[in-house]
């Protein structure tokens, strides 16, 4: 596995040429709305630790694919990822205050230019992954599109909106969680994998094996962290889930359960990259990094 301070240096280098992507969106291009544009800037720019662009940086290099070649997809997974979390935090759905230390795009504005900021921000995810030289665009597009619709992220939301209150069985709240919070991961994986590969090379299988496991880990971690964190070091507020009544992984298997569970995933993680060699060293360091550090 890569040396700690090794990965430290290549996930901060990783972070700061997404965020060079993004910062370009804008500053390369006269806003017709200048607050709308403000307010899409709140959503994506103030903050975030970049997981799921790092994630496509990642796998595609353990696969052979230039930077260069996966800088769009990178900046179209983050995207939709701010997006979804503008649009989470609306008073219809989670209805909270603070994201990443910040007021919430809807508290920093309000709601309706939250609802349109979410809105472009999705679609200038695919505006984006657009301009991708990829031989496998389609396959690029495809596997954004899947994870964020009705049959990934989509669905976990509305899965999860549906079991407030309620007190689902394990496998149930794993399957909203690997469609919420999985699907995404799961695509950023991938994404970066198909920038270097055709779609039937077996390394794919690999990766997506490693990245549902991790997928789920970060939720059960995250489920953790509501529980044990504080408000200062989420940049949310810390009990959300308890004060809204929602199921998670300490609330059915105790703290210690949560725990165990999300250190069993990673080990699952790392049992499914060894087709991948020395090569995914940098993805199983990163897989024990998600649990390891407040995210």
């Amino acid at each position: 596995m890569v040396k700690a301070d090794v990965l430290t240096t290549r996930l901060a280098e990783d972070r700061a040429r997404v965020d060079r992507y993004l910062e370009a969106l804008f500053s390369q291009r006269q806003p017709v709305d200048v607050r709308l544009d403000d307010a899409m800037r709140h959503g994506l720019l103030v903050g975030g630790k970049r997981l799921r662009p790092i994630l496509v940086y990642t796998a595609g290099r353990a696969l052979g694919a230039k930077e260069s070649e996966l800088d769009a997809p990178a900046a179209a997974i983050e995207l939709i990822h701010a997006y979804s979390l503008v649009h989470d935090d609306l008073p219809a759905m989670d209805d909270d205050d603070l994201r990443r230390g910040q007021p919430t795009v809807h508290r920093a504005f309000d709601e309706a230019t939250a609802i349109l900021a979410g809105d472009a921000l999705q679609t200038l995810a695919f505006e984006v992954l657009a301009t991708s030289s990829s031989t496998r665009l389609a396959s690029l597009v495809g596997t954004l599109a899947q994870a964020t619709g009705r049959d990934g992220m989509a669905a976990g939301q509305a899965l999860d909106l549906a079991a407030v209150g309620s007190f689902p069985d394990l496998q149930s709240l794993e399957t909203m969680h690997r469609h919420k919070t999985g699907a995404l991961i799961r695509a950023a994986v991938r994404l970066g994998g198909l920038v270097a590969v055709d779609e039937n090379d077996p390394r794919l299988a690999a990766l997506d094996a490693y990245a549902a496991a991790i997928g789920l880990a970060f939720q059960v971690h995250d489920d953790v962290l509501d529980v044990t964190g504080d408000t200062q070091t989420l940049g949310k507020m810390s009990g959300a889930d308890a004060a809204r009544d929602k199921p998670t992984y300490p609330a059915l298997l105790g703290l210690d359960g949560a725990k165990a569970k999300a250190n069993a995933l990673i080990d699952e993680a790392l049992q499914a990259l060894a087709p991948l060699g020395d090569s995914a060293q940098t993805l199983a360091g990163l897989a024990r990094y998600m649990i390891e550090r407040d995210h």
